[in-house]
């Protein structure tokens, strides 16, 4: 990996409390603690950084006094961490793995294929969520962002999902592109985007939605109108140059919770589950072979509540999905607060609930599938 793209994967100072040092002294200073000959030397020696960088000199890099091109950012409460950790040690041997630990992640830049993380400094992304269940106060209203749209999903979705299953510069491909969500996120975080809306009309509304967000890294965002169950999105793609996509992303509507259009085409006009479903599939059937082998396929679905059953319809799209060649690896479950058709009705809601005998709907699924 080339120095740049290392650096670009190291914590940067402006996202949270961070230090710079000079690479190239720190691992020497780290270097002449291991090698002290007993455990006293040693951590005198780490005491000396720690006070360093917990209370910086302003005429004085930790480190070194000159950063020479090496500069690294790294958290400051993790690397003081890490640092009380070497100080703690009982033994000299657990001591030096400590401060070998440290030294080769301040050296060294460990991904896999799937996404940026640098793995030698996990512990400096808190933001990335780990957890099946996903607790979301409220949606990110940032930039581009607007609620504007009946049924659109928050942009913490597609945001965390591209952090943790994409690259700088892969493509993601959302065949139900509504305002364009998926695609205001992946200019912010650097990935190429292809969405492909029905309506013509609410396609042209995420275009110019999708044109506010600075294209700060350079991506390519295309929205296509059509039908993601026939559209020839391989041809799009060879256009653009990539053979297939690294991260598919789905977000249909929940069959007919909310009535998009009166378009047969529309999933949401579908006149039974069984037809859905079957509509479902064929969406799945023309872009699973767009994904890379290996790759993820993130399925954003609710169920619904329909003549007194409840019906899941989450689970059945999972099952749509398992029949073909993916694999199923996670289930998440997000919470939601309200919808737009609840809005300002949650006692009405709650009455209902009490005399019909269920429960409201406060959470969707999202299923994560793994290509084979």
């Amino acid at each position: 990996m080339s120095s740049r793209a290392a650096k670009e994967l190291e914590a940067q100072p402006e996202s949270y409390a961070s230090v710079t040092l000079d690479r190239d002294e720190f691992v020497l200073a780290l270097s002449e603690a291991d090698g002290s000959s007993d455990i006293a030397s040693l951590k005198a020696r780490v005491a000396e950084l720690k006070a360093t960088i917990s209370n910086p000199d302003p005429n004085r890099r930790p480190g070194g006094t000159g950063l020479n091109g090496n500069a690294i950012h790294l958290r400051r409460d993790v690397l003081v961490s890490e640092l009380d950790q070497i100080l703690v040690a009982q033994t000299i041997e657990r001591a030096r793995y400590y401060v070998k630990r440290l030294e080769r992640g301040v050296k060294k830049v460990k991904t896999s294929k799937l996404n940026d993380i640098n793995l030698h400094r996990w512990k400096e992304y808190p933001d990335i969520i780990t957890d099946s269940l996903w607790v979301l106060p409220k949606r990110d209203t940032a930039g581009a962002h607007l609620a504007w749209y009946w049924g659109n999903f928050i942009p913490q979705i597609p945001h965390q999902l591209m952090l943790r299953y994409t690259r700088k510069g892969d493509w993601v491909l959302d065949p139900f592109l509504g305002s364009g969500t998926t695609l205001i996120e992946c200019r912010r975080l650097g990935r190429n985007g292809l969405g492909v809306e029905l309506s013509d009309k609410v396609a042209r509304e995420a275009e110019k939605l999708i044109a506010e967000e600075p294209n700060r890294h350079s991506v390519e965002t295309q929205v296509l109108t059509g039908d993601s169950r026939t559209f020839d999105l391989h041809r799009e793609l060879r256009e653009r140059g990539p053979q297939q996509v690294q991260l598919l992303l789905m977000h249909p509507p929940y069959h007919d919770i909310i009535s998009f259009s009166e378009d047969r085409d529309d999933l949401s006009s579908a006149e039974n589950t069984e037809d859905f479903l079957k509509m479902f599939g064929e969406v799945v059937d023309n872009t699973t072979p767009l994904l890379e082998k290996g790759r993820y396929f993130a399925l954003v679905i609710g169920d619904k509540y329909e003549k007194g059953e409840w019906v899941p319809l989450g689970f059945y799209c999972m099952n749509e999905v398992l029949k073909r060649d993916c694999s199923l690896k996670s289930i998440v479950v997000k919470n939601f607060d309200e919808t737009r058709a609840k809005r300002d009705q949650k006692q009405l809601w709650r009455y209902r609930a009490l005399v019909g005998g269920f429960y409201i709907f406060k959470h969707e699924y999202i299923f994560l599938f793994r290509k084979r």
